[in-house]
């Protein structure tokens, strides 16, 4: 069974993470299946929106971390997640999505690309990077500071505290939060709505509300990518994955960089 499904409907396109067993974290693999059903959709004339929803109990919970561990040697997976981070950069048209239970690091980063975020009451959010001795991705460093301030963004980055949906919306993250039986059909409706304006003038307003800081939010990923090569070898992040895997706490203090 596929772990992304996209379906089209009249001039929407909705992409479903389907990977319900493992919270759908995502795999190497799904970086670049996201990547590519992306750049596609830019390209097809007849997809005006892509709505953005997952299966099971839970968004997206972050990185595989047993993928993670097998590709570190040589750092393979970084190269799809670049592809991915470019993907969402440049997309061009109105990204709606549909968050219920969890949406943990790249689970709540990639949000900040979408245009319409829509949570469900029971969304939970963190960027947890920072307990896990990483760095934040897809050009976060600039993008949330710059949307929540700098306070709220020392605060979930630099302590990686989760936040629920009504922090959220309260932050800017999230557009609104609704009841998780109308979430889906929420967003439906939008992306219904923005597919019935005129997409030559849609594509327009988004790519003039986002040239201005398109740059920063660029530079800003690619900082995190060399920062995350780097810290992905530290003895801290061996630590902090290996604790992961083994259902354990880390123990920093035995480490030393």
């Amino acid at each position: 069974m596929s772990e992304i499904i996209a379906k089209r409907s009249g001039s929407i396109l909705s992409v479903q993470f389907n990977r319900p067993a493992k919270k759908n974290a995502m795999s190497s693999k799904m970086y670049i299946t996201m990547a590519n059903i992306l750049n596609d959709a830019a390209k097809d004339d007849h997809i005006h929106v892509v709505l953005w929803h997952s299966a099971g109990d839970s968004f997206c919970a972050g990185v595989d971390m047993e993928d993670l561990k097998n590709n570190l040697p040589d750092l393979y997976y970084m190269d799809p997640q670049i592809v991915l981070i470019n993907a969402l950069i440049n997309f061009g048209k109105p990204l709606v999505a549909a968050v219920h239970g969890d949406a943990i690091g790249m689970g709540t980063t990639m949000l900040t690309h979408c245009d319409f975020v829509y949570a469900g009451e029971s969304a939970k959010f963190q960027m947890p990077f920072i307990n896990h001795a990483l760095v934040p991705e897809f050009g976060t460093t600039f993008s949330v500071p710059a949307r929540f301030g700098y306070i709220h963004a020392a605060e979930l980055i630099l302590l990686g505290q989760p936040f629920d949906a009504k922090r959220a919306a309260e932050l800017g993250l999230v557009t609104r939060v609704v009841s998780d039986d109308k979430l889906l059909a929420t967003a439906t409706e939008i992306a219904q709505k923005l597919a019935e304006k005129p997409a030559g003038a849609l594509q327009a307003c988004k790519r003039l509300m986002k040239q201005s800081s398109r740059e920063q939010v660029e530079q800003a990923a690619k900082n995190e990518n060399e920062e995350l090569t780097v810290r992905l070898y530290s003895t801290d992040a061996k630590e902090a994955l290996n604790a992961f895997l083994e259902k354990r706490p880390p123990d920093f203090t035995r480490t030393k960089n």
